[in-house]
């Protein structure tokens, strides 16, 4: 018996030659089997046909060596590959002196191990650099000093300094008056955006401003960018079921192949028809263009700011029928938007909503900056506040351009009031409104009186009417609004958009039963982003995050996450999904029609030994240059922005 520590040994061996043989087959010895193809035919061209044999059989032997170590180590693995006919055609060629035959073979197959190997590189190209992004030191305030330590060191309630161009390295609270950060690395979105005191900040976003403070809310681990980088890592490592379900095909075009290599022979008496036919079926296009299309798929929706997590998502993108989708975050942007404006006679909406808006500059609550981004969008110029005094969740007061200003709720506002300053037509529109569940009244004074009033909401999201008539176009029969809010609030979002059922008052628990009880129609997603939806997430057939804004947890359990915080990014991912996995079918299609072709007329002896090599040299580089395609953009989605 081989005792345990040599046992241990020859296994360690094995691994460690096949990662050299994955190492060298498309680095070096691609370029050494040319140099001794061409060493060969200069010798046979000049009368040495002995010395070109040798150096012919030579370079075969030395890849076939390699390929076996390769072979071995996949079957301990229990992984069964199309590698083995390629070993094949190499042995039978060396058997039977057809040695320039066997160097096209190797040349053939370590051509396309280097196409295959040059795919994924530029494939990963996207997320790679989000990894080579990750910082490793923060400038952490210690004792009035600035100290560089480890991110491993920080804790929640750390006050950093982040420089002009550094990286953030974990999430947190801004702490100066202002800043300008560039999010493109994690949302796509190529314009810098502007955060206030008090707000949050995404770890992975770049300081595109001044210098600021910031109080760490989360340690390095548990922070945003982290988080990404621990999902990138899992994308690059995946590996697609339909990858796996071609290595299950791969047995039985072994057996077709050996059968008519067989037949051949046996009918024909000429084994180097046998040999003609096993070097057409190498390498099979099931091993190079499914992996090559898919991991180009994957860079795509990288590229457009959605990480799929596994090949394998990308692929059921194809098949779905059913989805769910969470209200809050999600169908709705998640944060309060304003939907409506009225003012006292004589003054324009917008200048109430100006006013208003230019006070809450100085305020850090999420509805003040809500304002604050509708005066944007609106182009209003803001004028700087001054003398302002703020009572937290009640309302802040301030001077705006020499008015005296008074933004807040009722209550706070009215005691700022003298009875004759109160319009009746406000007082009423404001009354309807109060009555309108999930939504915020905002009031507003100028000068002692009543000029105003804001209404805000968690509205539904500007696009999604279009994602939702692009998921019925692209063969989804079945769309549910699953949320937790009451029934009369989910019944008025979903009102119009089309929804075929509206599942509400739902626990997490509830959520995750409804995909399961969905899943008896067809291939279940479903989209959410908060820790609620993350069971539902992770039950589906393929889970989606709005990871921009969501939770980790959610981000987590999902399958695909969407980092920019937009939903028709959806459906950019399902058209590269369809695209990349019709292309990957085309391409094994084609290129195992052309082979079969091929073998038939090896086996009628139509075809040499060296010819059948390089006609299925030339069909292997057409089928991965065909799955290559996949690294382009698909036709625009309906839905896309």
């Amino acid at each position: 018996m081989t005792p345990p520590a040599f046992a241990g040994l020859a296994s360690l061996t094995v691994s460690r030659l096949a990662h050299i043989v994955r190492s060298l087959l498309p680095r070096l010895l691609l370029p050494g089997l040319l140099l001794a193809l061409a060493a060969g035919g200069i010798s046979w061209a000049g009368g040495q046909s002995v010395l070109a044999e040798r150096i012919w059989a030579g370079a075969t032997a030395l890849v076939l060596a390699l390929l076996v170590v390769h072979i071995l180590s996949s079957l301990r693995r229990g992984e069964f590959g199309l590698d083995l006919i390629a070993a094949l055609a190499m042995g039978a060629a060396l058997v039977f002196g057809e040695n320039l035959a066997g160097a096209i073979v190797a040349l053939m197959f370590t051509g396309g191990e280097a196409l295959e190997a040059f795919a994924q590189r530029r494939a990963a190209r996207e997320m790679s650099a989000l990894l080579a992004r990750v910082p490793r030191t923060a400038a952490r305030y210690e004792n009035g000093r600035l100290a560089d330590v480890p991110l491993d060191a920080l804790r929640p309630g750390d006050r950093l300094l982040v420089r002009r161009g550094e990286v953030v390295p974990v999430d947190g609270t801004l702490d100066s008056a202002l800043a300008a950060l560039d999010q493109s690395a994690l949302t796509g979105e190529p314009l810098p955006v502007r955060r206030a005191r008090g707000e949050k900040v995404m770890s992975g976003t770049t300081n595109a401003g001044d210098a600021f403070d910031l109080v760490t809310s989360h340690a390095a681990a548990d922070s945003t960018y982290a988080g990404i980088v621990r999902l990138v890592a899992a994308a690059q490592q995946s590996k697609a079921p339909m990858v796996r379900l071609a290595d299950r095909y791969a047995l039985g075009f072994l057996g077709l192949t050996l059968v008519i290599a067989g037949a051949a022979w046996a009918f024909s008496g000429d084994p180097i028809r046998l040999l003609a036919v096993l070097v057409i079926a190498t390498p099979c296009p099931l091993i190079l263009a499914v992996p090559v299309a898919i991991i180009s798929g994957i860079s795509r929706c990288a590229a457009r700011g959605v990480l799929v997590k596994d090949g394998g998502a990308l692929e059921r993108l194809a098949t779905l029928r059913t989805v769910l989708i969470d209200k809050t975050g999600t169908l709705t942007g998640g944060r309060p938007r304003l939907v409506a404006t009225t003012a006292r006679a004589g003054l324009a909406p917008d200048e109430v909503l100006r006013l208003a808006a230019s006070l809450d500059q100085a305020s850090a609550h999420v509805v003040a900056g809500a304002l604050v981004e509708a005066a944007g969008a609106r182009g209003l110029a803001l004028a700087s506040p001054s003398a302002i005094k703020e009572e937290p969740g009640a309302g802040l007061t301030g001077r705006v351009e020499g008015h005296e200003v008074a933004v807040g709720g009722w209550g706070f506002v009215a005691a700022r009031l003298s009875a004759s300053a109160i319009d009746a037509d406000i007082m009423a529109e404001r009354a309807l409104w109060a009555e309108r569940p999930g939504t915020v009244v905002v009031a507003v004074a100028v000068d002692g009186t009543l000029a105003g009033a804001l209404l805000l909401a968690d509205a539904v999201r500007e696009e999604a009417q279009a994602v939702l008539g692009a998921l019925r176009a692209m063969g989804v029969t079945r769309l549910i609004l699953a949320t937790g809010d009451e029934t009369g609030r989910a019944e008025a979002i979903a009102a119009g958009l089309g929804f075929d059922a509206v599942l509400s008052n739902m626990t997490p628990q509830d959520k995750a039963a409804a995909v399961a009880a969905e899943r008896a129609g067809g291939p279940v997603m479903m989209i959410g982003d908060g820790v609620n939806d993350a069971p539902a997430l992770a039950a589906a057939d393929i889970g989606v995050a709005m990871g921009g804004g969501g939770s980790v947890a959610a981000s987590e359990a999902a399958s695909i996450v969407i980092l920019v915080d937009k939903l028709d990014r959806l459906i950019d991912a399902m058209a590269i999904g369809r695209r990349s996995r019709a292309i990957a079918v085309q391409s094994v299609v084609a290129g195992i029609g052309l082979s079969t072709l091929g073998m038939i007329a090896a086996a009628f002896g139509l075809l040499a030994p060296v010819e059948g090599a390089l006609l299925q040299e030339a069909i292997d580089v057409a089928v991965i240059l065909n799955a290559l395609r996949a690294l382009r953009a698909p036709p625009k989605a309906a839905a896309g922005g």
